[in-house]
């Protein structure tokens, strides 16, 4: 019987569910969009039962999609939107509210008072990370100042917290395993990085009791079975959870970046840039954080990153903001209808500015527009937006290391353009390399699940697996790279500090 990998994909739009052979191809793939709610300016929620569902939903379309089997499934592997934080009942599984998400900014003055207290060096110090709204800590506490009883209740260990796989997670093993894994710990700004632990001085200050927190585990490993009893699941009862990477950790090891100094970009609702540094965590000096990559055969490797709050999430805006495409790939088709942007340049600053500028308050602008601006103008500058932003991070980067990238392997669904990515390595001046599996994000919580239960044997297996579909190479030259990057510059400096 023909063995497969079960991959839980879920995102920040999206909960996908994707089934791996072991060359690495596709088996069976299904993706439902849930709900995004806005309550308030700059807050973005999800209902993690709707998250649930969706998810349970994927996995059984996903199944009977490919004809596969619960018998043919070796291990599940679980990938995830990260920070996103969840609160919830330890005896129903009921959330004391909804999940906020990553891009909430509602937890920005919090941010503002710990800096104001002097903790900015220790939090990088330890946890590797900038004090941001972008991570989950402030949002537990958040949670806890605000929902009526929620503080009482977690002190006394009634409630829990997590980030999406751990949600899942305890509902998968019916309550049974409430963990995460070491990449998901360290985006909650309350790990330690070096020490693997929950770090005791940031709890105390946001006041998080320690009982609420998962316990943090390898990336590949046990993490409990399906349980029985899971409507719609119930077929699959007895199956290993094995491996739990976030979704930029899992990208990076499924676009195979195993040695130091590789580096992978996903272009996705964000935009993630990541550099393996090996096993030593590395403190940048620009604006980017310093992440854990995996835990993976007794050891942990390190990863440098920069993080775009808006990358594909542009286009989305385009279509379902502006109106001026009907599906995403239109855009592709109107930007390509004129040799550039006649000017125009988008900073889409839609939820503040991430790595390296981490300014909150920053706005979305639009600047060059003129009486001859017309759709197909914006459409291009919408790209543009995705391709400087990565510019942004890459030179953060390579100051940071010391060297300059080679090149830079892409996935994420807007990779799949063609004229995107030409404009970024035209931007980078290096050779973009696209996979021909761009679901690497499911395929890297595939590998580190089925190197849990040996179905595959070890890293060669995967690099062996990896196919080139094809590779960007730059078309203009540093002198024109130079003036059109200082045009983005300029216009980076308009958005800033703008809703402060």
């Amino acid at each position: 019987m023909e063995k497969y990998v079960l991959a839980l994909d879920q995102g920040t739009t999206s909960s996908r569910a994707i089934i791996f052979d072991k060359s690495g191809g596709i088996h069976g793939t299904a993706q439902l969009e849930f709900t995004q709610y806005y309550p308030h300016e700059g807050w973005v929620e999800h209902d993690p039962m709707e998250i649930l569902r969706s998810q349970k939903l994927a996995i059984t379309a996903a199944m009977e999609q490919g004809g596969v089997t619960a018998e043919m499934i070796s291990a599940i592997g679980i990938t995830n939107q990260r920070e996103t934080t969840i609160v919830w009942e330890k005896a129903t599984g009921r959330p004391v509210y909804n999940a906020i998400v990553w891009q909430c900014r509602r937890t920005a003055d919090i941010c503002e008072k710990l800096i104001a207290i002097g903790l900015s060096d220790y939090v990088t110090e330890h946890t590797g990370l900038l004090i941001d709204a972008y991570f989950s800590a402030t949002k537990i506490k958040w949670i806890l100042d605000n929902v009526e009883g929620a503080r009482e209740r977690a002190e006394k260990g009634e409630l829990l917290f997590g980030t999406i796989d751990t949600w899942l997670i305890w509902w998968l093993t019916g309550g049974k395993v409430h963990a995460t894994d070491y990449s998901n710990a360290s985006r909650t700004m309350l790990f330690d990085i070096d020490r693997l632990v929950w770090d005791e001085k940031i709890m105390n200050a946001l006041g998080i009791p320690a009982c609420m927190l998962p316990d943090a585990r390898p990336s590949s490993g046990d993490f409990g079975v399906v349980a029985p009893g899971i409507t719609g699941l119930e077929s699959l009862v007895g199956i290993p959870i094995s491996g739990v990477a976030g979704d930029q950790q899992a990208a990076l090891f499924g676009q195979a970046c195993f040695s130091k100094g590789q580096a992978k970009n996903t272009y996705g609702t964000g935009c993630f840039l990541m550099m393996n540094t090996g096993e030593t965590s590395m403190r940048s000096r620009n604006g980017l954080v310093s992440t854990i990559a995996w835990g993976l055969d007794g050891k942990v490797e390190y990863a440098l990153e920069g993080s775009v709050f808006n990358g594909g999430s542009v286009i989305k805006w385009l279509r379902d903001g502006l109106g001026l495409i009907k599906s995403a790939p239109e855009v592709n088709i109107l930007a390509e209808s004129v040799k550039d942007s006649g000017g125009v340049i988008l900073v889409p600053a839609f939820t503040g500015l991430g790595a390296p500028y981490w300014d909150m308050y920053a706005r979305g602008t639009m600047v060059g527009i003129t009486r001859g601006t017309t759709a197909a103008h914006i459409a291009r500058a919408v790209l543009d937006s995705i391709v400087y932003q990565v510019k942004d991070l890459i030179s953060a980067m390579e100051d940071d290391v010391g060297f300059r990238l080679s090149e830079l392997r892409v996935d994420g669904g807007a990779s799949v353009s063609n004229i995107l990515m030409q404009t970024q390595s035209d931007m980078l001046g290096v050779a973009i390399d696209r996979p021909q599996v761009v679901e690497t994000t499911a395929l890297g919580a595939a590998y580190l699940a089925g190197l849990a239960v040996g179905f595959w044997q070890d890293l060669e297996d995967i690099e062996r697996n990896r196919r080139v579909e094809r590779v960007f190479e730059p078309q203009i030259d540093a002198a024109e790279r130079g003036r059109r990057y200082k045009e983005w510059q300029r216009a980076v400096e308009r958005s800033r500090s703008w809703a402060r």
